[in-house]
């Protein structure tokens, strides 16, 4: 379609809801940016953009444009084109990543709550759905798909902030091939919240995967498991919360169980790991009570069950939860002792085992999701970054400690990409800048990391932790103590009894010390493992793959440590991709929808920088590219420059600029790459390019589509030809003629695509004479679709502010099935009947033969049977019943005639036609007739009067798209005057008697009086335009200047517009050379210098 018509959930409000792009914001401060994001959000627009980044409210409720319209709508359109959305985003970073042959990432952040995890989601649904692929790459888009509920059940939970919170980080890596099919991926997991197993604050929740269980197993897996209700168990029963509104923990659970099955983990594996899950809650049901300061199992009867489930020793593991081996060196020799524990370490004990079994089933799982999706080599790629966001508890400890550090890394990429590098760049590539002023939140970085001068905290922690022994308090002591000695003075640190506060990007969080050592330790005694290594399900031992034999050298690695290597890898991975980012706004603390508490959104305005971020983009450059990278994406707009310049790569930028007429102002030349101001100078540069790229694309199509159009060429005549075989006389000039199908130019058409669902293929479109009850002609045009054929036809709108003009109406919608069969003469004629259930359709239509072998095909495939044809000189169809006079029947009668013009001759309810004979009904296409035949064959209708009229289309119609030339004015105008309106003059079909010939001036006034509604004559400047815009391009290999040759000439008397490449467009009066006259129909000629053919019923010989 030329000019694209776009709907959205947005274009049909008048209100305007502030601004899309915070850019354009008349005043630029916190209370303003708040004040247009609260204006949207009330008004449920939860997106704004500020530049290309994408700032999202979460609005608490599901919201209506997630749908596939929105995805068709979002796929391939420039971000201006539609408002601000995810799916935008998505979209662009996609096309980029083709486009540029460049990974791309998406960083999404925010505090907890925010609705980081539910973005993610959605731009994983969005590449799923709109990159194409086979059986495998389904595959891998259901594993992508699935992997959300399965991670979500075991790494998800409830917090007072939010109720489906991401307990852990992840960074998804889907691959692409370089078609842009995702055929790969992986998944890195951070810091998985294993204390949440062993205990939750007040009014949380253990992990999904508990209650799911719980609610969901079967009645076989409750007895075989041992399940109870939720307050039963230890590990679950601390919060005394077990409900979240809007969850339904049985629902979830059978998702989890069918997303392990998509990744392909065997059903011993998946009923393990709910076994394991059980064993946990069962572990922690044991409970020590002191006995001469050692600890002692509470209820021995409580060991059977978790050592069952687990598939050990319930001895054994009384043994190893109430002792600990110790290994002690004297001199140079080593040996182990046995020591007994205290109530306290064996509860620590206890609880390391289930921590340490819930975190190696979690592994399992990212591991299985990995191994599913794994592909050998890396070639494209997307990363979405989800991760825990920025909290702050009543209580903050080790966790809170690590995953605010995440977020100030991921605080201090945005700074860098987007803040501080922008500026820097200005400054290297000699652009004009001021400086813009912004808190670089490096500094609270290295007071976390920093390894010395000063060592950073975790530094210290890392200390402590390598000297400690057993457990207790007393280390954590000291470490508060060595914090104050190392990083008390620093000014974005403070002390206090029993921690130490750090002043976060986000704001100051007071860290409670206690715990902070034996967490960060992170270590699984060597017991533990044994015990587990001692299973009897080797699953159990696949998740204790330790060598506990094997030398053990240096420091064991600690989970500050790891985090600090991880959160670095990934600062590194993001820096290597072109970074997208979605900064999440958490709008209130109720957890409810249009709740909007002013104070909290400021301060996270104020902490995400957004006022710092829009300054710089609003003073800086929306796009930036060098010059060999701008050179070859744009290369297609000039021929200098395409397919590449040859010379100095900053002149072929400024030729590029310059040919596309971009004003000087709109872009500066840096050193080595050229900055764009505006987004809206890049969209142009975009569109362009779009245009230029369709254009080619068309050509290619076309010549493609020519080519196995003539390879099929043959064989689909055959097949239509064979419908008709036996029974049917056949047209000369049809047997060998091209199929074409669209003769309308639908693309082209979207008065008449209106009708159709949005990508309903066309079989078939032509216009075609339809006759009603008194046998008088209407044109419509007939659309075949694989499920529907339609009529549409033409009418003047009668009031409102289009009143007089002609409109598209639909007359007709019918299903394929829905026709009980079609009626055709054994003569060479045009008519069949499409007999419907409730009235017939008579029509007319020169391409009959192509569309009932359409019909048919389609008939078939739909009910697997074939459509009836019935052929017989004398038909019956039935009308539809209207007013007092309808319904019945009317007959059409076909008699020998003259000619291979029809003479139609109606009296009361019967038609007569009279033709003289075709070819004989057992004709076949000849293969000569492809030699014969140049380009489409489009025929148009032969005259069917009292006088032999030539057999072309009359008046003003375009190439014989009216298809009446029955030099019968009165019909002609009939044709386009609207369907339910008679004209004055006598009834169209009654005809002259022979002899009598009838002509224009015969006409009555009020018909003429009609003209003004036909299109105008364009003139010479239509012939301008048509030849600058509209004609299509030349063959690829140019003729050669011929001399002057003095032979046959004819003039054109009507107009005609070329269907293909290898045709001749002309208007009436135009004089061409005949080259060759084709049997065929098709002749050859040259028209200013062009050669080409045209249908030799279009022109007259002089």
């Amino acid at each position: 379609m030329g000019s694209k018509e776009r709907f959205h959930w947005q274009s049909h409000n008048v209100k305007q809801s502030g601004v899309d792009d915070m850019v354009l914001l008349s005043k630029i401060s916190e209370d303003a940016i708040v004040e247009n994001l609260k204006k949207r959000f009330m008004d449920d627009y939860i997106f704004t953009y500020i530049g290309s980044v994408l700032i999202s409210v979460n609005p608490f409720k599901q919201m209506p444009y997630f749908t596939d319209r929105e995805i068709e709508l979002y796929q391939g359109a420039a971000q201006y084109e539609n408002p601000p959305h995810i799916y935008a985003l998505t979209d662009n970073m996609y096309r980029n990543m083709l486009i540029d042959s460049e990974n791309q990432c998406v960083i999404i952040s925010g505090e907890s709550g925010a609705g980081k995890t539910v973005a993610a989601k959605y731009i994983m649904g969005y590449i799923s759905k709109v990159s194409g692929g086979g059986e495998k790459v389904q595959h891998v888009k259901d594993i992508i798909l699935q992997s959300n509920p399965l991670l979500e059940a075991f790494g998800n939970a409830k917090t007072v902030r939010n109720n489906n919170s991401s307990r852990f980080g992840k960074y998804f890596e889907i691959q692409f091939s370089r078609g842009g099919e995702p055929d790969g991926g992986k998944i890195s997991n951070f810091l998985l919240e294993k204390s949440r197993v062993v205990s939750q604050n007040e009014n949380e929740r253990n992990f999904h995967i508990y209650y799911q269980l719980l609610e969901g197993a079967s009645q076989e897996q409750q007895q075989n498991l041992g399940l109870m209700s939720p307050d039963y168990y230890y590990y679950l029963n601390q919060s005394d919360t077990y409900k979240v509104d809007g969850t339904d923990d049985r629902s979830d659970f059978h998702e989890t169980v069918n997303a392990m099955h998509v990744i392909g983990i065997a059903i011993e594996d998946q009923q393990l790991v709910l076994q394991i899950v059980a064993g946990i809650l069962h572990l922690g049901n044991i409970s020590f009570r002191e006995e001469g300061n050692y600890a002692q199992v509470e209820s021995p009867d409580l060991l059977a069950f978790p050592a069952y489930l687990l598939g050990i020793d319930k001895d054994r593991l009384n043994e190893k939860i109430t002792s600990r081996k110790m290994d002690s060196k004297w001199g140079g020799r080593s040996e182990s002792i046995n020591v007994t524990l205290n109530v306290e370490q064996a509860s620590y004990t206890r609880d390391a085992l289930a921590k340490g079994l819930y975190a190696r089933v979690f592994d399992f799982l990212v591991e299985s999701i990995n191994r599913a999706m794994q592909k050998p080599y890396e070639e494209y790629s997307i990363g979405v970054l989800d991760i825990y966001g920025f909290e702050i508890f009543q209580k903050n400890g080790f966790e809170q400690f690590c995953i605010n550090f995440v977020n100030e890394k991921l605080q201090q990429i945005f700074i860098e990409l987007t803040l501080k590098a922008e500026q820097e760049e200005y400054v290297q590539e000699g652009i004009k800048w001021t400086p813009i002023q912004y808190f670089n939140n490096k500094v609270v970085c290295d007071l976390i990391e920093n390894k010395l001068n000063p060592p950073g905290i975790m530094s210290v922690l890392d200390d402590v932790c390598a000297t400690m022994h057993a457990t207790g308090e007393g280390a954590d002591q000291t470490l508060l103590q060595k914090l104050q000695a190392a990083v008390g003075t620093h000014e974005h640190f403070n002390s206090w009894n029993s921690g130490f506060v750090i002043h976060h990007y986000a704001g100051k969080v007071s860290y409670d010390g206690n715990g902070f050592c034996e967490r960060n330790r992170d270590v699984l005694f060597t017991d533990l493992i044994e015990l587990m290594q001692s299973s009897e399900h080797g699953f159990i031992r696949m998740l204790f793959p330790e060598r506990l034999d094997a030398d053990k050298k240096g420091r064991p690695t600690t989970a500050s440590s790891k985090i600090k290597k991880q959160a670095n890898d990934l600062v590194n991975t993001l820096m290597k991709c072109t970074p997208h980012y979605i900064r999440c706004i958490k709008p209130n603390e109720t957890k409810r929808p249009r709740d909007w508490e002013e104070s909290r959104v400021k301060h996270q305005v104020e902490y995400l920088g957004l006022k710092e971020n829009i300054r710089v983009r609003r003073a800086g450059f929306a796009y930036r590219r060098v010059f060999h990278k701008f050179l070859q994406r744009y290369a297609i707009l000039t021929p200098e420059t395409w397919p590449c310049w040859r010379g100095d790569e900053r002149q072929g930028v400024q030729h590029l600029l310059q040919s596309v007429n971009m004003d000087s102002d709109q872009y500066q030349m840096g050193r080595s790459k050229v900055f764009v101001k505006n987004p809206e100078s890049l969209f142009l540069l975009e569109e362009m390019r779009e245009r230029k790229f369709d254009g080619f694309a068309r050509v290619i199509q076309k010549a493609w589509r020519k080519h196995i159009a003539i390879r099929k060429y043959e064989q689909m005549r055959e097949e239509a030809s064979h419908i008709l075989y036996n029974f049917k006389e056949r047209r000369r000039n049809s047997i060998n003629r091209n199929f074409v199908g669209d003769y309308l130019g639908m693309e082209d058409r979207p008065e008449l695509r209106q009708f159709m669902a949005k990508r309903e293929r066309i079989d078939f479109a032509d216009s075609v004479t339809k006759y009603d009850r008194r046998f008088k002609p209407i044109k419509r045009d007939f659309i075949l679709t694989p499920k529907y054929f339609y009529l549409i036809g033409r009418e003047k709108v009668k009031k409102g502010p289009e009143k007089g003009q002609i409109k598209e109406v639909l007359k007709k919608k019918v299903e394929i099935q829905a026709v009980r069969r079609v009626s055709l003469s054994t003569r060479q004629d045009d008519f069949f009947i499409l007999h419907e259930e409730n009235a017939d359709s008579f029509l007319e239509s020169i391409f009959k033969t192509e569309l009932l072998s359409l019909l048919c095909k389609r008939y078939e495939e739909l009910t697997q049977r074939k459509l009836q044809l019935s052929f017989a000189d004398t038909l019956q169809f039935r009308v539809k019943k209207e007013g007092w006079g309808g319904g019945g029947t009317r007959s059409v009668t076909f008699l020998r005639g003259q000619g291979n013009v029809a003479v139609l001759k109606a009296g009361g309810k019967t038609l007569t036609v009279s033709i003289g004979d075709g070819l004989p009904k057992n004709s076949k296409p000849t293969k000569k007739g492809i030699q014969q035949s140049g380009g489409h064959q489009r025929h148009p209708a032969p005259a069917r009067s009292t006088q032999q009229a030539p057999p072309a289309p009359s008046g003003t119609c375009q190439n014989g798209a009216a298809r009446f030339s029955r030099n019968d004015p009165q019909r002609q105008e009939q044709m386009y005057s609207p369907a339910h309106k008679q004209g004055r003059g006598p009834p169209a079909t009654v005809l002259p008697k022979q002899g009598v010939s009838r002509r224009t001036k015969a006409r009555p006034p009020s018909e003429q009086n009609l003209e003004f509604l036909n299109v105008p004559d364009q003139g010479v400047a239509g012939m301008q335009r048509r030849r600058s815009i509209n004609q299509q391009p030349p063959p690829a290999r140019r003729p050669k200047p011929q001399p002057k040759v003095v032979g046959p000439r004819c003039q054109a008397m009507y107009q005609y517009i070329g269907q293909d490449v290898d045709e001749l467009s002309f208007n009436v009066g135009d004089v061409i050379d005949i080259l060759l006259e084709d049997p065929s129909g098709w002749w050859k000629g040259r028209l200013h210098g062009k050669e080409g053919l045209f249908p030799g019923n279009y022109v007259k010989k002089i």
